[in-house]
């Protein structure tokens, strides 16, 4: 897993590649609303382009993560399907209904049924490399949402100069990112986390939540800023010293979310004595998001490595997932 998050801004290289040179079987048309559906490591790319789509698109986008489709999907949705191993058996169940609701439909997928159905219906198909854990290949499925977002008009394509900003930003800066991320990891090892962001990285704190969840075996929850402070922040009246929070924050933030954060910070420290801030680098909002990813994803492996579990095996999935496949 640490070559996989180490290769982060590789991915992100290739990624750029295979978007700009797709080929689309579908022209450009009229939309109401722009559906991804997903779930897991191949659906979070969804959430995160979400947060950066709020001001920038005129209609609806929302992302589906089961396996139903909103009603309102028809002929005048583009739903894009984002599922890695393509087997996915919620999200394949979303895109037999897309075709049946005859939307425009694009997958994002490394083969397996997705890609073979995508092939017999003449539907677009995204291929990115195979054989990596989903939730390593979330460079591979942003970047080509927002690809297909680009050329179906919802977005403008700048998107792709920042991202290669933040490909040589963290390239640069690989080792201070690893020496930040071991820090980080050796405040939280032992405490249960609890991570904190504005409302418009909310997708990144999901995203270092299912890390932790997944490469560092922990469990621990998320808030977002405004939201929290209307029902959460009550919940902290009680020792938490077995628990560490995590707040994402960039210098961007709305100021009244930021005088927020500072005010929580108060309550939080009549609790825990474990409260870590960490600070987007990067001017952009796609230079920001990627720091992000870059230095958690670090920072879940080096506390799997402090736990002493295997960053990569997901035992418990693959039970649940052959246990469903005998009913």
């Amino acid at each position: 897993m640490k070559k996989l998050v180490l290769d982060f801004p590789i991915q992100l290289q290739e990624a750029i590649i295979i978007g700009k040179n797709y080929r689309f079987i579908t022209a450009a048309g009229e939309f109401n609303n722009v559906v991804v559906t997903g779930l897991g490591g191949s659906g979070i790319g969804g959430s995160i382009v979400q947060n950066y789509v709020f001001d920038k698109m005129k209609i609806p986008f929302i992302v589906n993560k089961d396996y139903f489709l909103p009603t309102f999907v028809n002929k005048k949705s583009l739903v894009i399907v984002c599922s890695y191993s393509g087997n996915t058996e919620e999200t394949l169940a979303a895109l037999y209904q897309a075709q049946k609701a005859k939307a425009t439909i694009v997958c994002i997928t490394s083969g397996g049924k997705v890609a073979e159905f995508a092939n017999k219906k003449n539907i677009d198909c995204i291929l990115v490399p195979a054989g990596m854990p989903p939730r390593s290949c979330i460079g591979y499925s942003l970047v080509q949402i927002l690809y297909v977002l680009a050329h179906y008009g919802q977005i403008e394509n700048k998107f792709e100069a920042e991202i290669k900003r933040a490909i040589k930003a963290m390239t640069e800066g690989e080792k201070e990112t690893q020496k930040k991320a071991a820090v980080i990891a050796k405040k939280v090892f032992g405490k249960l986390p609890i991570i904190y962001s504005a409302s418009h990285f909310e997708g990144v704190a999901v995203r270092f939540r299912q890390q932790l969840n997944e490469n560092s075996k922990l469990l621990c929850w998320h808030g977002a800023i405004p939201e929290m402070n209307h029902n959460e922040l009550v919940g902290w009246r009680d020792d938490a010293k077995d628990k560490a929070v995590l707040i994402l924050r960039t210098k961007e933030d709305y100021e009244r979310v930021q005088t927020r954060m500072e005010i929580n910070k108060k309550v939080f420290k009549k609790y825990t004595s474990t409260i870590v801030e960490i600070y987007a680098e990067g001017k952009s909002y796609w230079e920001q998001v990627f720091y992000f990813i870059h230095l958690t994803d670090w920072v879940s492996v080096i506390l799997a490595d402090l736990r002493g579990v295997d960053a990569t095996e997901v035992k418990v999935i693959d039970f649940l997932k052959k246990s469903l496949s005998k009913i």
